[in-house]
Parts: C-alpha cells; structure tokens; sequence
C-alpha cells in the first residue's frame, strides 16, 4: 500500500512516492491512460491557492499535481495538494462546479516564478487512494488561475498589437502560456522583411511579451511564432499565426498587416469631415437590418459588375437600391443594420478561387471538375443562374445545385468571426491590406451621407474555429483560455453553433471591448447589435458600453438575449438576457410581439407548422380543418394580451385588463413559462416580426394562411403583421425586403445558401418565392407540405409588380406616421402606462380588434391630441364604438393614401369603422 504521491515522468511514467525517508517504488502508467484521463478535464485551478476537482468526494484519496512540459526524459516532481474548505464568496461563484467536489490547495504556497511556470506546462492531478494504491488523473483547466494571476497586471495596457509610434514600431501580445513569441516580419509582396524575426520579451507579472524596432513598418506585414503547450495535441507546439488584435489583413487573413489607422492613406476622401447623423432619443431608432450582399448583388441597374455585392455599391447615386433606400430615409428610417461585416472565417476572398452566380459553369469546373454539370460541354458557356433558371420551381434540383456549390460561392451571412476588428476582404474589390479598410470606411461614410446611422452586427460570443485549425487565432495564443470549456470533458462548448467564447474571462472581455472602442472611434460605427448577448455577462456589456461611449456617446447596444446553453439561467454570471437587462436601455429582440402577430413555432416542421397561426397572419380566420374555433378563440385571446403588452413597449409592469376580465400588469401575461412583459424601459425593447433568422414574414405567413385567401388579402396581413412593429413602443426593427414582400421559397435558415435563395430585387418586379425547394439539409422534412401549399393556393401565393409596390406604399405609410408624433415614440415607461391605453379588452372584447390609444398628457405633440390605432386582423369590416369619435379626423398620411380600404375608414357619432385585415390610425 502506497503511502503518499506519485509523480510523472516525461516518458508518461507516474511514480508513486513513500516519505522522504523511506525507499520508493515505481509503478508503471500506459500512456493511453493518461491520454485517456488527461482528456477528461475535470480539475479546475481557479486562484493561485485554490483547485476544484469536480465528481470526487472520496475521502481517502491524496493529491498532487503534475506537470509535463516536453517528451524528455527530465522527472517533474510531484506538488502536494490539500483538501480545503470553499469560501461563501467562491462557493457562490463557482456553484456550477462546486457540486460533488473536492476543494484542494498547495500543501506549502508557491513563488511567483513557480506558478508562471506550472502554466506553461500540461497539468494534471493525481489523486491516490491510500488503502488501495488506485490512481486517478484528471486534467487541469486553468482558464481561471490565468485571471486570477495576470489581468490585474495585463489590463493596465491599453494597446496591444502593432503600434507605431513616430519611427518606432511595437508589437505587444498577451500570451502568459507561451514560452516564446517571435514576430516574424514580412514586405508588402510577402517575401520576408530585412529584419525577418523579432524575439519579444516577456513580462512574469502580466504575460505580455513585447519588443520593438526603431523603424516606422507601416504596411508591412507579420506574423506571430508561439511556441506552446497545446492541449489538442498534448505537445509543446510551434505555431505560426496571425494577430487577435490585427486591424489590417493581407487576402484571405494570411497575414497582419501594420497599419496606423489615423493616417490619410487609410482613409478615403473628407472621412474626417464627414457628419454623423445624431439622434434625440433611443427611441427614434428605426432599424433597417440587411446584409452587404444581398443588398446589390441582383441590382442590375449597376452597370460595373464589380461594385455588386460590395461596399462601394452603397456609394452608387442612382441604383434602385440606393434609390430605396432614400424612399425609406424620407419616411423617418434612419439607422442601417449590417449583417457581419468584420474578417469572416468562410468566404474565399480570392476572387478567381470563389464562385458567383454569373460565373460560367467553366469556371466551376476550374473549382470543381467532377460536377455534373462539367460531364456536358453545352453547360460550360452557361451561367450557374441560367443553370438555376431553367429548373421547375417546384423540383429540387435549384437546392441540390446550390447545395454543391456553396461551399466555393461568395455568400455566407457572416457569424463565424476570424478576426473581430478588421474589415471582410469579400466585400471589397480589392481585399488586400489598407485596400479593404478605405472601402468599408468609405460605405460608411457614403450611408451617412444619406443620412443614416450605421449599426454593426457584432459576434463575440463565438469563433468560427478553434484548437490548431486555419482560423482559428485566440486558441492557438492561449490555449483553454479564451474558449468556454465545459467543466468535465474540458472540449469547448458548442451551444452558439460554433466555439464559444469564454466572455466572462478578463481578457477576452477586454478584447471584446477594445475592438468595440475600434469600431466607433476609428470606423464612425454608431451602434452595435450582439450575436447571443446573453451568452455574455450583464456586467461586460455594461462596461462595454462605457467605454464605446467615451468615444461615441450615443451608441446604442441592442442584441439577441436568448437563454440557453452552458450559461443558461446564470448558470456562471449574470448575463445580458432578456430577464436581466431590463432597465438597462440595452435592447433585447422580443420574440413575445413576434410570435403573437406571425405565430410561434419557429422550428417546427410540416403541418404542425399551419396549426402555430398567429393574429397577423389569420389566427381568427384560420382554416376549418385545422382547428376548431373555440380554440381559436381561446388561443386569440391570450396572443391579443401579449400582444398588447407588446405594443406597450413590453413593459413588466403595464396595466392593463386581460382575457379573464383582471387587472393585471405585463409580466402577469403568460409567456409559455416567462412573463410576456419583462421590459422596465421602452429601449429595452427591439420589436419585430422577421429578421434574417428564420423563414421570411412572406414565407410564414403562406405556410400558416388559409388556402383561400386571395393575394391581396395575402399581401394585406403582410403589411398589418409589419405595423405593429412600426407602431409599438419600444423600437422597430426592419428586415430588408420585408415591405417588397421578401421570399426565400421557404428556406428556414438561409446563412450560406446564396443569393439565389437571398435575393432582393429592388426594381420590385418579383418578391423571389417559389425558385425552387429550400436546400434538404434544412428543409427536406417541410417539402411535402410545401408541394401541398403550392398546389391548393394555386397561383394564389404570387404577387405581381403591382401588389409589391402596394406593399412598399402601405410600409411608407406606417414608417411616416410613426416619425410624425412622438407619442409613439414614448422615452419612459412611466410615460407609457400613463398616455397608452387599450380598450376592447377583457372577455367580451370583439374578436380580431386591437384598439391603442395615445393620449398627449405633456403636449409633446404639438399637432395631435389623441391618436387612435386599430388593428383589424379580421376578415370583415367592423365598427368599434368609441365616446366622441366624431371628434376624430382619418390620421393625414393615410387619407391621402392610395389604398380604397384605408381611405373609406370612418370615424363618427357611430364609432370607428374599419376595413379587414388593416391598421386604421385616426387622430384628433
């Protein structure tokens, strides 16, 4: 029987120690056991003298830890661990590891020097039970140490990267598990530099290693050699790889390049002049969401085939696009959403190496020569979209075409971060160094000249690639360390889609927040949307904040606050969700207002997708065969409160009458187990009923429509669906097309399926539904009810020229009629539940009628007393009776409207009368 220790040799020997004065013996450990258990990482070194090693409660196991730096034969020996009780302090912080653990620490504390070294070797504990000599070795995650011994220190620096400064040039890089860094220099032709390397010091306290040239290297290029221990491999690797904290790259992120982001040569003309729209209130926001593709890609009034799809299509003076988007700026839209647009991980941004597509089926076979389409010589001439065109719309060869190639085209949306703070090289026509950064800075200028706010779509919570892969970068620098790992295996958490990113750490929430700062101050960004914010702590998007409004003051953070995953619940930090965030003005999208209006269900499949309607899209009139009307009823009346709550800003405390005829306030309205109102500000609150995510309002709206509704009818509970976003308090969030009527032919989720699925066509003569089945990878479960829609609407789901610019007039409208009176656009909740009333209510209310009044209590309007909103999401008219509602007037925008069912609305002695399937505003 063993008394004490063991240690592990280099050649994966562990050796199991009796006291200093007593003989030793050596037991023997095949180095697949140690693979296998160092695989499994359940040990957590979490401060310089604390260890958690997670599903261990034995109580006659002692401990040690190990260390291996290299495959030499040189023995590590042993350190001795004991067990410890946690602190209420860490027990609290730590509760999502603390449950069946050991808490352990250093028999005898450890120098500086000892710990800055354990940390650049593979670490893992032995724990020996002392009756029977068994041995256990788990792997160690020292994420948390890293924090706990270097942020203090790394945080005082505020420049990490390539600095110039005069004719000296630096490079500074936070790598505390490295055991040496050298920067490896680089001419603009890639060839190497004079100086070809440069070996960087390390600073023990903060571990930052650093250098410099007396030389100005502007526009050169570099490369960072890390020689570390990588738990991928389990060896001390020599890795070549770019910087995190680049600001310029070469093609393809190859390459950092030096650049000094203040000078004239990245800049284009008059950027410093240039004047930033401003806005009075958060609440004046209209967001416009659209990606930089689809945006010009199919506009075909640019005659220079290279500007489409680019950043330099939005400084275009006459495109259809361009003159679209000045129709909705002189309504009242005022900020432009870009989908990502920082370095991504997918798209080739060598041009001959990436197919369009008008690329000739030639040029596919250049890519691909085993294509089917390469076996026929008479395809080689033709463009991939006249392939595309010539398929029945109602087969799936387009998917399976589109499928192949996509993997080569020029499209994905963009939420596979490579480097967070340089410009994507694929929007560029010229991809190459300060090339990309004058183009992108140019888009923005150009958008705010027209007069909009720019918003960028930000994705901290993930990086496409981790580990040793192509792009992956944080991981290669730090490994374990900037990537979330779950608390077991120690393999990095998956629940964004891709490697999530451990936010909560120090250093990855300081280089989150620096290339926030980058963005607004040095590329005129004027707000920032977030991928899963929730996956992100409350505290850093707070912090975040702060800083961006050093440099911008009225930024605006909005984002997706979704609570699932790893973190869910709080499960690790407080996070930037839904339920969290309230009073913060840091906006979350509300799903409760979408699903009521466009029905929930955003993943389900087949024909349990026609039985999920929603008031928007004919839950009162929906089809007999699914669903008596009792349920109906039953099911209108709860959506009809959230949905009221809704258009109250989605205010936790709003007062209102619900179905059952209480008073109740908005977080007493049921969302399946959340409340609907969580909001404690109207700009905690982004609403919307479609977005890039999910199928297109249009395409919604055709899987859940009754097969006999006509188009028009169609296109009418499109633009009713689109006003009650417009018409909420809180802030409207737009999806590009959305007014034209927008169609992906159904797709669910169309991140990297092209532009024949993604098309927009400005010129307004088709809304692109039904080119094809949507990809089977997504879809191929909903094909058959699909074919079943198409055949029994026949021909009735297809709007002409004519119904998309009806809908764009009736959109004009709504967006125009929200900017002219500030009572929709409320600032306060107290404002709210003072000046929003909803009538109708309770449980005689008539079915399929929302009434809103907005009543001017602080003449804030100077031109209306009273407005009244009426939403008739009903198939017949109906008359709403209402005291004195002579006194009101049909609101002046939709009186000189084109449409017959607005302009016949009435208001007299009888009450409001309005026309189905309509929003009716009247004014007094």
């Amino acid at each position: 029987m063993f008394k004490l220790g063991s240690i592990i040799t280099l050649m994966f020997t562990l050796v199991a120690c009796l006291d200093k004065d007593n003989a030793s013996t050596t037991q023997h450990l095949p180095a697949a056991n140690v693979s296998e258990a160092t695989a499994s990482r359940s040990a957590h070194w979490l401060a310089r003298d604390l260890f958690i090693l997670m599903n261990s409660v034995a109580t006659n196991e002692q401990h040690y830890l190990l260390a291996r730096s290299s495959k030499s034969a040189e023995t590590k020996k042993p350190i001795s661990l004991e067990i410890k009780e946690l602190s209420d302090e860490m027990a609290v912080k730590y509760s999502y590891l603390s449950v069946k653990s050991q808490v352990l620490s250093f028999s005898k504390p450890l120098t500086d020097a000892q710990i800055q070294s354990l940390l650049k070797q593979q670490l893992m504990i032995v724990s020996v039970d002392q009756n029977t000599g068994k041995q256990r070795i788990t792997g160690v995650q020292t994420g948390d140490v890293i924090d706990d011994f270097f942020a203090e220190f790394a945080m005082q620096e505020t420049e990490f990267g390539a600095i110039i400064n005069n004719d000296v040039s630096q490079f500074k890089l936070w790598a505390p598990t490295a055991l040496s860094v050298q920067v490896l220099l680089f001419n603009e032709d890639k060839s190497p530099y004079q100086i070809q390397s440069l070996l960087l010091t390390e600073q023990p306290k903060s571990g930052i290693w650093q250098g410099e040239l007396p030389q100005n290297l502007a526009s050169k290029y570099y490369q960072y050699k890390v020689q570390v221990f990588h738990p991928a491999t389990q060896n001390i690797e020599t890795i070549v790889t770019t910087d995190p904290y680049s600001l310029s790259l070469s093609v393809n992120s190859e390459y950092s390049q030096i650049v000094n982001l203040n000078n004239q040569n990245s800049k284009p003309t008059d950027w410093d002049e240039q004047v930033v729209p401003t806005i009075g209130h958060y609440e004046d926001n209209v967001f416009y969401e659209l990606h930089i593709g689809d945006f010009s890609a199919n506009d075909n009034s640019i005659e220079t085939a290279d500007v489409k799809g680019k950043y330099q299509a939005f400084s275009e003076q006459k495109s259809a696009g361009i003159s679209h988007l000045k129709r909705l700026k002189s309504a009242g839209l005022n900020n432009i959403h870009l989908l990502p647009t920082f370095d991504l991980g997918t798209i080739n941004e060598e041009v001959s190496q990436r197919l369009a597509l008008t690329d000739t089926v030639t040029k596919l076979c250049s890519i691909d020569a085993k294509h089917a389409l390469c076996q026929t010589p008479e395809n080689l001439t033709k463009t991939l979209i006249e392939i595309l065109q010539s398929y029945d719309p109602k087969s799936a060869n387009a998917q399976q075409l589109v499928s192949q190639i996509r993997e080569y085209d020029d499209y994905n949306w963009g939420y596979d971060p490579f480097h967070y703070t340089v410009p994507e090289g694929s929007y560029a026509q010229n991809p190459e160094g300060l090339a990309r950064i004058v183009e992108f800075r140019r888009m923005v200028q150009s958008l705010h000249n027209l007069g909009f706010r720019v918003i960028m779509d930000v994705v901290y919570n993930h990086t496409h690639q981790a580990g040793l892969n192509r792009t992956s970068v944080l991981d290669k620098i730090v490994p374990g360390y900037y990537q979330r790992l779950n608390p077991i295996t120690g393999l990095i958490e998956q629940s964004t889609c891709c490697d999530n990113t451990a936010t909560e750490r120090v250093m990855m929430a300081k280089l989150m927040t620096d290339s926030l700062v980058v963005w607004a101050r040095d590329y005129k960004i004027d707000g920032f949307r977030f991928d899963l914010m929730a996956h992100q702590p409350k505290a850093l998007m707070l912090t975040a904040r702060e800083a961006v409004r050093e440099v911008d003051a009225d930024t605006y953070f909005y984002g997706e606050g979704w609570n699932f995953g790893e973190v869910a619940n709080n499960q690790r930090f407080v996070q930037a969700s839904q339920l969290e965030l309230g009073g913060t003005e840091i906006g979350t999208f509300t799903d409760r207002l979408r699903d009521a209006v466009r029905g929930g269900g955003m993943t389900e499949s087949g024909d349990e997708i026609r039985k999920l309607q929603g008031i928007g899209n004919g839950l009162y009139t929906m089809p007999n065969e699914l669903r008596s009307k009792a349920d109906s009823q039953e099911q209108y009346l709860l959506l009809a409160d959230i949905l009221r709550v809704g258009l109250a800003g989605n205010l936790a405390n709003f007062p209102l009458t619900n179905a059952h005829n209480k008073q109740v306030t908005g977080k007493d309205i049921p969302y399946g187990d959340q409340p609907a109102g969580y909001a404690l500000d109207p700009a905690d609150t982004i609403n919307y009923v479609s977005k890039h995510d999910n199928q297109t309002l249009w395409d919604n709206n055709q899987y859940r429509n009754d097969f006999d509704l006509s188009i028009d009818d169609r296109v009418r509970m499109q633009i009713l669906s689109l006003s009650y976003s417009l018409l909420a308090q809180g802030i409207p969030f737009l999806h590009m097309g959305s007014e034209l009527l927008r169609s992906k032919s159904y797709l669910r989720d169309s991140y990297d399926y092209g532009h024949w699925y993604n098309k927009v066509d400005f010129s307004q003569q088709s809304n692109n539904y039904n080119v094809g089945l949507p990809p089977a990878e997504k879809d191929q479960q909903n094909w058959p009810v699909i074919r079943k829609i198409l055949i029994n609407n026949a021909g009735k789901d297809t709007p002409s020229k004519a119904h998309i610019g009806f809908s764009k007039d009736r959109f004009l409208e709504f967006l125009t009629i929200r900017m002219s009176s500030p009572l929709f656009r409320l600032t306060t909740a107290e404002a709210i539940n003072e000046q929003v009333k909803f009538h109708n209510t309770g449980s005689d209310q008539q079915m399929g009628l929302i009434v809103m009044s907005l009543t001017d209590n602080h003449k804030i309007d100077n031109n209306h007393q009273q407005i009244v909103v009426i939403f008739n999401s009903s198939a017949e008219q109906q008359t709403f009776r209402f005291a004195n509602a002579e006194k009101f007037k049909l609101h002046p925008v939709q009186a000189a409207s084109s449409d017959p069912l607005i302009t016949t609305a009435l208001a007299n002695e009888r009450g409001f009368t309005v026309n189905k399937f309509s929003t009716t505003v009247f004014v007094k």
